[in-house]
């Protein structure tokens, strides 16, 4: 019985976007999931503030039931595409265009035969622009990312305007404690729902009040400031309380499904909870400015907050399966269990990922195996994908390597934010970029160790020796984390190709030193889906990317 979602409301996007749908597809009228205003006691709001996140924010429907079961929900589809950007993982699956949003202009074999996007629209930008109309529906894949961080950002205007006028239990001291935990919690997520959709949309929406749209769409650069604001107000809501205590524990642990709270997913503290804070705000800058741009001011304030960021034992963001598959499904919830198969699963191992870990790596060893042949796919739905890699579920049991894929239920955790990998590698780029080769290798070590790569330590290289290592290992380090295409894209990758890359020809052979030329959008347009029944008003920043 899936008991801690009963207070809950299948809360509608912040945006008019959802007229889009049906009221069938939506299935807006579920009498057993209340209204906002029922939620205005201390148990709903607590409730309504678990069920924004874990169903109408980063679950498996969030009222989009349309969002087949070949890509999956927000975990495995929207932040799938980021992995497909990103050439961690390829597709064959035609679903929501899969197969089309990660595939290369051009891929240039060993022998110099220039393989071309086999696609009707040949490029990937001319492939966002043929579809991303509204008559498009749900084929179009620009729309979930946003249907689902606007329903996660209208869910918190309700949790921070039902929270306002709750009256808690306890004494005022408790009262205030309460009050306090569930505004950390929404500015938290409504920081993360701003982050999220300022990395990758072109513009977009600022929406403070629940259930209420506007046309007022503003740039990029002003969304990830908004994030920025929705961050600080959560730490100040955080250093209100202090140590935090009983009485934050208890709605913490409200707010967190008891599935999740294992591992490093157990309820942070104040203070690593404002440490997590200030990884998502470097990451921020990071991933939305080009790596050849970052002025010495903004490498400061990377390192700055990197050096307050997510520690080795800090407590962090995490999701798992249970045996109602509530959050996700232990088989098809996450990107890595979505490799899994004989030939690999929706998602297959791309040659580029493989390419990237280094000699000897025991993360190599562990979580993937070589197939006796190529796997090949149709050629007619990709020209990059083929593959000789498969994963492996539960790890090969080497001690002390990190596992990237499990089936098991409850098994595998989940990072739904930053984690201590990420952190230390941001501060390593910082450090390398400022001219602290020794600072940042040191740093690129400590992953290696804490994820028992088994590897000697870097020492003693130059600057572009040193920044190879760091891509590779935030590719290896962070793959299905879903940040592989920001990365790509502040690195030039997107634009000015790959070289020396391994690829499997459509007859099985291996190119080592082929070249790739991606030509992807860097951030995509404002979905159609939305501008059909919310168009830009006066004054509105341009909602299509001039690329």
């Amino acid at each position: 019985m899936k008991t801690y979602f009963k207070h809950t409301l299948l809360t509608l996007a912040a945006t008019s976007l959802m007229m889009a749908c049906s009221t069938d597809e939506l299935d807006v009228k579920n009498p057993n999931q209340p209204t906002p205003s029922s939620a205005a006691t201390e148990v709903g709001v607590i409730s309504l503030g678990q069920g924004t996140v874990y169903i109408n924010g980063l679950g498996t429907s969030a009222g989009i039931k349309y969002y087949d079961g070949v890509p999956g929900g927000f975990l495995t589809g929207a932040l799938g595409f980021h992995e497909l950007m990103g050439d961690i993982v390829g597709e064959e699956a035609a679903n929501q265009f899969g197969n089309q949003i990660g595939m290369p202009d051009m891929v240039t074999l060993d022998d110099g035969t220039k393989v071309l996007n086999p696609s009707s629209v040949s490029t990937q930008i001319a492939l966002i622009r043929t579809v991303n109309v509204n008559a498009q529906g749900a084929s179009n894949p620009l729309y979930y990312e946003w249907a689902y961080m606007y329903n996660l950002n209208n869910g918190m205007n309700s949790v921070l305007e039902i929270a306002a006028s709750t009256k808690f239990s306890g004494d005022a001291a408790a009262q205030a404690v309460k009050l306090n935990t569930l505004k950390a919690w929404a500015y938290w997520w409504k920081g993360y729902a701003y982050s999220r959709i300022g990395s990758i949309y072109y513009a977009a929406i600022i929406n403070d009040k629940a259930g209420t749209t506007n046309g007022n769409y503003v740039t990029k650069e002003k969304i990830i400031d908004e994030a920025t604001k929705n961050f600080d107000l959560s730490a100040t809501a955080l250093t209100a309380l202090g140590a935090g205590g009983t009485d934050y524990n208890t709605v913490m642990e409200g707010l967190i499904p008891a599935f999740n709270r294992v591992g490093k997913g157990l309820v942070p503290s104040p203070a690593e909870w404002k440490r997590n804070i200030n990884t998502m705000k470097a990451r921020n800058i990071l991933v939305n400015t080009p790596a050849k741009t970052m002025t010495a001011a903004q490498w400061g304030q990377v390192l700055t907050l990197a050096n307050d960021g997510v520690q080795a034992t800090d407590r962090v963001f995490t999701g798992r399966s249970n045996d109602n598959g509530d959050f996700m499904n232990n088989q098809s919830g996450n990107i890595a269990a979505k490799t899994f198969g004989p030939t690999g699963g929706t998602y297959k191992i791309s040659e580029r990922l493989i390419q990237d870990f280094p000699v000897g790596d025991k993360r190599l060893t562990n979580n993937f195996k070589q197939s006796a042949a190529p796997i090949l796919f149709n050629q007619d739905r990709g020209n990059s994908f083929n593959t000789r890699w498969t994963s492996i579920d539960g790890g090969a049991g080497l001690p002390g390597v990190v596992v990237l894929t499990n089936l098991t239920i409850g098994a595998y955790e989940l990072y739904l934010a930053g984690t201590y990998e990420e952190n230390e590698l941001m501060k390593a780029e910082a450090k390398l970029y400022t001219s602290d080769i020794a600072g940042g290798l040191t740093s690129i070590n400590a992953v290696r160790t804490f994820q028992g790569a088994g590897l000697t330590a870097l020492t003693g290289l130059t600057q572009t020796a040193a920044l190879e290592e760091l891509r590779k290992e935030r590719r290896v380090a962070l793959a299905f984390r879903a940040l592989s295409f920001y990365d790509a894209r502040r690195w030039g990758v997107i634009t000015d190709g790959r070289k020396g890359a391994v690829v499997v020809d459509k007859a099985g052979k291996v190119s080592t030193n082929a070249t790739i030329n991606y030509n992807f959008l860097d951030y995509w347009d404002v979905p159609d889906n939305e501008l059909a029944y919310n168009p830009a008003t006066s004054g509105s920043a341009p909602i299509k990317n001039p690329k």
